[in-house]
């Protein structure tokens, strides 16, 4: 599992450093009403994805059951009613995205860029239909837990995708273009990812004869569930865009995205650990193995809430200084402000949305968690709207961030319940020792940003750099000494005999 694990956190980092030279090239490329103007287009077409009805989810939930019994047979049907139903989404996604275009003419984009943007949009709604069926590969893989394989598929993309962009908008700035990027990185990623299954596993067959109505009337009854997480998440992280352009102007969507995109790629982070947790609590849970997923449960929220307290007080304390640095000093404190007040809420989201949640989903438990998703998606959009006037972009991060904390306590709440294991034995074994170790660090920072007054990019690396260190030695001697899953310290001298061997 650690092996899955840390594959997916390897190509998080890589997305993450990919991303953080993209973006300043791309917004200084189309200028700031460009950037603005692409993000309505990403945001609006994001939409789309949830015509996929959470098949994807679904599909990997019933080929990781097929494959823990050494049913291919099954599996093949699967298969087959998934691809039909990928093509007929796919289809609607086309029409449903013809529609979304008046939805896009009624914001006040600037005259310059009607041409583009109206050809960019079309494109990606193209994008996101094709999309649906590109995703049949990673479930058939995410299901097998082979992710090793699927994430040097994701480095290739990235790496082509890397170099496509600073390529093509070198020679041609324009939205279009950004948009034929993706849908030409869409296509190199499932190629590839075909030719590993092909290899791995010749015994797959991909055939519409497979189709079967009584397997899709069983993913069906998973997916809705599915579905109504993605609205939920849809109205959470990717709305507040919109409600931006429609009250602030597209000029002022850079300055929230720009924050909200740094803790999107620590959400992704570990969100990595969810993507390995859910198909092993449904393989756990259909080899009857229960107390062994109540070990996972948590092992791994001890360590993904770890991870999002490495990053996040880093974030809270010198972020802003950071997106100065990174993007320009004009984002500094708008951007920055953002950034805190997401940033706190995530502390308590993260560790829930990336062990709790995935745990509930791969027992087949999804309506409290999908249900509880939906309605803090919906009061994200009703504070932002509310507050968005008399606070701005911090009214935006607010709306997003209280509903966040609300939905993870409950959340959390369900999974102990599901797993028998007390609130409270979670609570005393995840977070005393953690808050307590990240007091240091957290001086450590503030020395750096009162005392030394940090801001060159040398400065901010030698702050992160001496902030980790710090980490690591007070998670190994104080967080998880004598920790009844991972002893850190115990296994010291296990490590050194590795190394001299």
């Amino acid at each position: 599992m650690l092996k899955n694990i840390g594959s997916n956190w390897l190509i998080t980092v890589v997305t993450v450093l990919a991303v953080y030279l993209l973006t300043p090239f791309t917004l200084h490329k189309l200028g700031v009403d460009g950037y603005g103007t692409w993000l309505l287009i990403t945001s609006i077409n994001g939409y789309l994805g949830l015509l996929v009805l959470g098949v994807p989810m679904a599909s990997v939930r019933y080929f990781a059951q097929h494959i823990a019994t050494g049913d291919t047979r099954g599996l093949n049907e699967a298969i087959g009613s998934c691809t039909g139903l990928y093509l007929l989404l796919g289809l609607i996604a086309l029409i449903v995205g013809s529609g979304l275009y008046a939805f896009f003419s009624l914001y006040g984009i600037p005259t310059a860029l009607h041409g583009d943007a109206r050809s960019a949009f079309a494109v990606m709604v193209l994008f996101v239909a094709v999309g649906f069926v590109a995703l049949l590969p990673e479930g058939i893989l995410a299901a097998h837990c082979d992710f090793v394989p699927r994430n040097f598929v994701r480095l290739a993309t990235l790496l082509f995708r890397l170099g496509l962009t600073v390529g093509l908008l070198t020679l041609k700035t324009s939205l279009t273009v950004l948009a034929l990027v993706q849908l030409a990185c869409l296509v190199f990623d499932f190629t590839l990812c075909w030719l590993v299954i092909r290899r791995r596993y010749p015994e797959i067959r991909v055939r519409l004869a497979g189709f079967d109505w009584g397997m899709v009337r069983k993913i069906f009854s998973f997916s809705l569930y599915v579905l109504v997480l993605n609205a939920g998440a849809r109205l959470s992280f990717e709305t507040d865009s919109m409600v931006i352009g429609g009250f602030m102007g597209v000029g002022s969507i850079p300055h929230f995205t720009v924050a909200n995109s740094v803790i999107i790629y620590l959400m992704e982070f570990v969100v990595a650990i969810a993507a390995v947790v859910m198909p092993t609590a449904t393989r756990l849970q259909t080899q009857g193995k229960i107390p062994e997923l109540r070990e996972i449960f948590f092992k791994w929220s001890k360590i993904a809430l770890s991870i999002t307290m490495i990053a996040g007080l880093f974030l809270v304390i010198l972020g802003p200084r950071f997106i100065a640095w990174w993007v320009g000093p004009e984002f500094e404190r708008s951007a920055g402000q953002v950034l805190q007040v997401l940033m706190v809420s995530y502390l308590v989201f993260l560790p829930v949305r990336g062990v709790a949640l995935p745990i509930l989903m791969g027992l087949g438990k999804p309506r409290l968690p999908t249900i509880g998703f939906l309605v803090a998606g919906v009061v994200n959009l009703v504070l932002s709207i509310l507050l968005v006037r008399p606070l701005g972009l911090v009214g935006v991060a607010l709306g997003t961030a209280i509903p966040n904390v609300l939905f993870a306590a409950l959340v959390l709440v369900q999974a102990c319940r599901e797993l028998d294991a007390p609130v409270g034995e979670y609570l005393r074994y995840v977070f005393p020792r953690a808050a307590l170790g990240a007091l240091p660090a957290l001086g450590l920072l503030l020395w750096f940003k009162l005392g030394l007054e940090v801001r060159s990019l040398g400065g901010l690396a030698g702050a992160g750099v001496a902030m980790v260190v710090l980490f690591g030695l007070t998670w190994v001697f104080f967080v998880y000494r004598n920790d009844r899953y991972v002893d850190l310290r115990a296994r010291l001298p296990m490590l050194r005999e590795q190394s001299r061997a």
